[in-house]
Parts: structure tokens; C-alpha cells; sequence
């Protein structure tokens, strides 16, 4: 492991907003003292990790950052408008935002393949990014969000969903300011830099998005249920106070429709399965009990208000067997 990246064994661990603030401080010094007047670039996911180092460079250098948010139109509702909300808006951040969701969703038709469709998916954010950095001048440095445990993994620059594969000619010196720190410090320091409370607890969510949960050939239609479903179900997690005592929740719907009632006629539609999870490292995760009544309104709620889908699942298989992630 290089050294530069290795953790300092006395460095006490990030648990209040004073030990946050002192960080922030000494970060702030020191992306001034390796910027100085140089323009920074960072591909902004809306993830915790980017939010945090996007807000922590604004505090340090301002306008000298820029900024670029990628809609790959596979993201969660209201996801890239809180990007926009709080980066464009409210911290007047110099943001690109690029509305790639055609772009994406016309390469992925007819791919039912899972790694098949994450190589579309991470291949073309990559072009993508590359083609807004082009069009900027003057950018030496990128900024990514890694973490300590990305190092501890990789003994590098975590390439699934920071840019990894830019070209080798666009050659930019990294600025990693929370390279040293591990998830739940990056909250802390997030909640210190006043990102909304959402933004910074939000749950893990894979690179290549809502393209895994969407199983198999992905369809502009069956994605709108999934994410409008999907949405009901964070909606009411955060009412009953499940948010905060579940690491993982997420609706996957897969590619074959079963036969319902409504409106007194046969019709079919698509199942919704309900994936809620605990795990310390991802490696090994349980399954949240979640009460029957609460079961029930979910249910209610997502096959009335949701166009397509006629049924509701609730997944019970723990990792092993099953792993996290549908696909």
C-alpha cells in the first residue's frame, strides 16, 4: 500500500461535529496548498462520498471546481434534481448537468444480460464525462470521492463508479481529501459542511443504478414503475421510521408479467420485490423484519398508484445465499 494512503495509526476516528470541523479546516488548507489557483474537476454522482468532497472543494476553492452530474436516466426519482437543488442552487456550484438518459436507455434496448448491461453503463458514463471534460479548459486536477476501505480493497483509485478509465492523454493530478476516512466519517463531516441530512445518509446504491434492479432487458416503461414503486417504498420506510435501522431497501421488477384484477377485468402486470438488508461489510447480510401492517400498506399503495405492477414480494433470503444486489 502506498503510504500516502495509509491510515495514521493515531488518527482519532471523525465521531463529532467539533472533530468534523477540525477536519474540514486542515482540508481546506490543504486543497489550497496543492490547487492553488489550478481548476479541479469531479464527476458528481449525488452519492455521499462525491457530495462530500463536491461540497468540502466549494468551501476550499469556489468557482476553481467544476462540477459534472451524468442523469444516465437509471438514477432514483428525484435523485438528479436534488443534485441540481442543492450544488446549483444553494451552493452556487460552477455544475454541468448532462441529460443522458436517451443516450443510455436506446445502447441498453434488448440487453438482458447483467454484465453486459454494467459495461454499457460504466463504458458510456466514461464517454460521456470525457466529452464535457473536452470542453472545459484549463482543468489539471480531478477530484474523486474515494474512501479508506476503497484503498484497503483495491491498493488504488476505485474505478466502478469514480472515473476510472479516462484516457491515458487526459493526464490530471488527483485530489482525494477523504481518501483517509471510512463511510460513517464522511457522514459526519457531510452533516458538518450542512448537506441535507438525505443527501448525506443516503443508502448505497450501485453504480450502474436502477439498471441492475430492472431485471433483464431493461423497458422505458417497466423502468418508470420500478422507480416510481421504488419511491413509495423509501416514502414510507422514512414515515415508520425504518430509514435510519435498515442499510439497504430497494424494489427490483423483473422481466415477466403475472395475471391481476382491477376494475373488476383481468389484466397483467409486473411483480414488485421488496429487498430490505442489514450488513456491517456487504459481505454477509440479514434480513430486516418488517411488521405485517406496514407490509400490507406498501402493498396497497404501489399496486394502486403504480401503472403495471399487480403484485408485491418480499424477499427473505439472507447473503449467503443470495447476494444483495438482484443481478
Amino acid at each position: 500500500m502506498n503510504l500516502l494512503n495509509k491510515r495514521p495509526e493515531n488518527m482519532e476516528r471523525i465521531t463529532t461535529k467539533a472533530l468534523a470541523d477540525a477536519f474540514i479546516a486542515e482540508q481546506v488548507r490543504e486543497i489550497r496548498a496543492q490547487v492553488g489557483e489550478g481548476k479541479v474537476l469531479l464527476a458528481l454522482s449525488g452519492g455521499v462520498d462525491s457530495s462530500v468532497v463536491a461540497a468540502l472543494l466549494i468551501k476550499a476553492i469556489g468557482k476553481q471546481l467544476t462540477c459534472v452530474h451524468v442523469n444516465h436516466g437509471l438514477m432514483r426519482k428525484g435523485e438528479s434534481e436534488q443534485v441540481i437543488e442543492v450544488f446549483g442552487k444553494e451552493l452556487d456550484a460552477n455544475l454541468v448537468y448532462v441529460d443522458a438518459s436517451d443516450r443510455f436507455l436506446d445502447l441498453l434496448a434488448g440487453v438482458s444480460e447483467p454484465e453486459k448491461k454494467r459495461k454499457i453503463i460504466g463504458g458510456e458514463f466514461i464517454k460521456v464525462f470525457d466529452e464535457e471534460a473536452s470542453k472545459l479548459e484549463g482543468i489539471s486536477f480531478l477530484a474523486q470521492g474515494t474512501i479508506y476501505p476503497d484503498i484497503l480493497e483495491s491498493d488504488g483509485v476505485k474505478a466502478h463508479h469514480n472515473v476510472g478509465g479516462l484516457p491515458e492523454d487526459m493526464e490530471f493530478e488527483l485530489v482525494e481529501p477523504v481518501r483517509l476516512l471510512y463511510k460513517d466519517e464522511v457522514r459526519v463531516v457531510g452533516e458538518a459542511l450542512g448537506l441535507p441530512h438525505a443527501m448525506v445518509y443516503r443508502q448505497p446504491f450501485p453504480g450502474p443504478g436502477l439498471g441492475v434492479r430492472c431485471l433483464g432487458a431493461i423497458t422505458r416503461d417497466r423502468l418508470h414503475a420500478l422507480r416510481e414503486a421504488d419511491a413509495i417504498l423509501r416514502e414510507e420506510f422514512d414515515k415508520n421510521g425504518l430509514a435510519g435501522k435498515v442499510w439497504q431497501y430497494f424494489i427490483a421488477v423483473p422481466d415477466f408479467k403475472s395475471v391481476g384484477v382491477k376494475n373488476g377485468k383481468r389484466y397483467e402486470g409486473w411483480p414488485a420485490i421488496i429487498r430490505a438488508v442489514n450488513t456491517t461489510d456487504a459481505m454477509s447480510a440479514t434480513i430486516k423484519e418488517i411488521p405485517y401492517a406496514l407490509l400490507h400498506h406498501i402493498t396497497n399503495r404501489i399496486t394502486t398508484e403504480v401503472e403495471g405492477i399487480n403484485r408485491v414480494l418480499l424477499d427473505l433470503t439472507p447473503k449467503p445465499v443470495g447476494t444483495i444486489e438482484w443481478e
